[in-house]
């Protein structure tokens, strides 16, 4: 079981939710500086524009004006608003203060003072104005709204960063279980065929997302890695059993050899049936080794453009006797011009294992067709047909296994490898092979990208 502190799914949602508790700080400290900013400008307007209304009425109606300025200015700001109007020698004659203010400026202007009132400590902003008659005027604003506001706004957004902060953790909690439990369906899967069984698959969901995505590939992976497996164990089983039989029989007749020592022409048929098993044993590695290097790919820098009309015409020569003494119809239609971008030696095997299997099993007086057609999206086909017993449905995807044979062929005298190399070169030239039935017979259809048209192809 992983750890949740391990899982990247909960550091990416720890990170992001401590990423936005940094952010929310920063924008705390930004909001609180622009607010404190307004604050104090929307202060000084309010005190500069009660300051300019008493004055005014002290130059229209004298100082008992200017007193009942202030009076009704107290009234109406109430403990939030700070007045004084002094004489000559600062003595008070109207305002919520009793005395000079302490840490007053003692010239005309701003300043700060904590004055007590009410049994509070008051942070106040003052102006100091000094009027006609030797008057001085102070007014002031406590600014416990500006600390309010301050905190308010703290408050809020470091609750707002704690509940992102613990919303991105159980987020984190609940994607790293959702995550996990993909994973480790993943894991189990990836856990039993480390154990053997390479049947095993990981489940799919229908939601399409990654991890179907995923799973969807590593199914494919595994089922290539199964075929390959079955491949090998497969020809490993096969060609031990294939290699035993013509080994077995060579020994026997060399040591009847030895033992009897028979007239001459007895051993030089003997002779003759042991370099004919060993023609065998030497046929299936050369057909292994020619697999193998198909597979590898290392065939494709030799590709080159090669017109499938001649190779026809060279495989139907080839064939041509063996037809003859069948007395069967042997019909070659390979049009000139139809040409695919190739390894011409393997093409001209593949072609050549079609019809070799397609005379072998074709009957006296039998047909065998070579057809060279192009097809649809740019293909090209080459059909080869026979009207002989055919391949049960239920077989055709397995012909072209290593070392398969089909029921009621074992005295045919093939290795079960000759279908396997032309799927490997169909593979190899980026196209297919498809069997279908002929009826009667088999058609086998080695569907080949067509080269595209050009100038007289390389000898």
């Amino acid at each position: 079981m992983v750890s949740p502190l391990r899982s990247t799914s909960v550091r990416l949602a720890v990170g992001y939710a401590a990423l936005f508790a940094v952010s929310s700080l920063l924008l705390v400290e930004l909001l609180c500086w622009r607010a404190s900013a307004d604050f104090d400008r929307w202060t000084d307007a309010a005190i500069t524009a009660d300051a300019a209304e008493i004055s005014d009425q002290l130059h229209d109606a004298g100082v008992r004006g200017a007193i009942e300025a202030v009076r009704v200015h107290a009234a109406n700001v109430g403990t939030r608003g700070v007045y004084l109007l002094t004489d000559r020698m600062l003595t008070p004659l109207a305002g919520n203060l009793s005395v000079w203010p302490e840490q007053a400026a003692p010239k005309p202007g701003w300043s700060w003072a904590q004055l007590a009132r009410g049994g509070a400590v008051d942070n106040v902003r003052l102006l100091h104005t000094s009027l006609p008659g030797g008057l001085n005027l102070f007014v002031g604003r406590d600014l416990g709204d500006r600390a309010e506001i301050s905190g308010l706004i703290v408050d809020t957004l470091s609750w707002a960063a704690a509940t992102a902060l613990v919303l991105g953790i159980g987020g984190g909690m609940l994607v790293h279980r959702a995550v996990l439990r993909r994973v480790e369906m993943i894991n189990d899967a990836a856990t039993a065929i480390a154990r053997g069984d390479l049947s095993r698959r990981v489940a799919i969901h229908e939601g399409g997302d990654a991890f179907d995505r995923l799973a969807r590939t590593i199914n494919q992976m595994l089922f290539q890695i199964q075929e390959l497996v079955e491949g090998v164990r497969n020809t490993a089983n096969v060609v031990a059993h294939d290699l035993r039989t013509p080994l077995a029989e060579l020994r026997a007749r060399l040591e009847e050899l030895c033992r009897t020592h028979p007239r001459d022409d007895a051993v030089a048929d003997e002779i003759k049936q042991a370099v004919a098993d060993i023609d065998r044993v030497i046929g299936v590695f050369n057909a292994l080794l020619r697999l193998a290097e198909i597979d590898s790919g290392v065939r494709r820098s030799t590709f080159l453009r090669v017109e499938l009309a001649v190779l026809a015409t060279e495989v139907a020569e080839l064939y041509t006797p063996l037809i003859e003494e069948k007395r069967a119809s042997f019909v070659v239609d390979a049009p000139a011009g139809l040409a695919v971008n190739g390894d011409p030696h393997l093409l001209a095997q593949a072609i050549g294992n079609l019809v070799d299997n397609a005379v072998k099993y074709t009957p006296r007086l039998g047909a065998v067709v070579l057809r060279i057609a192009p097809s649809i999206a740019g293909y090209v086909e080459i059909i080869v047909a026979d009207n002989g017993p055919g391949i049960a449905d239920a077989e055709k995807p397995l012909v072209t296994r290593r070392f398969y044979r089909c029921r009621g062929t074992d005295g045919e005298g093939g290795i079960g490898l000759g279908l396997s190399i032309v799927d490997a070169v169909a593979r190899l030239h980026e196209g297919s092979l498809s069997l279908c039935d002929n009826v009667p017979g088999l058609k086998a259809v080695l569907r080949l990208p067509a080269a595209a048209c050009a100038g007289p192809a390389p000898s």
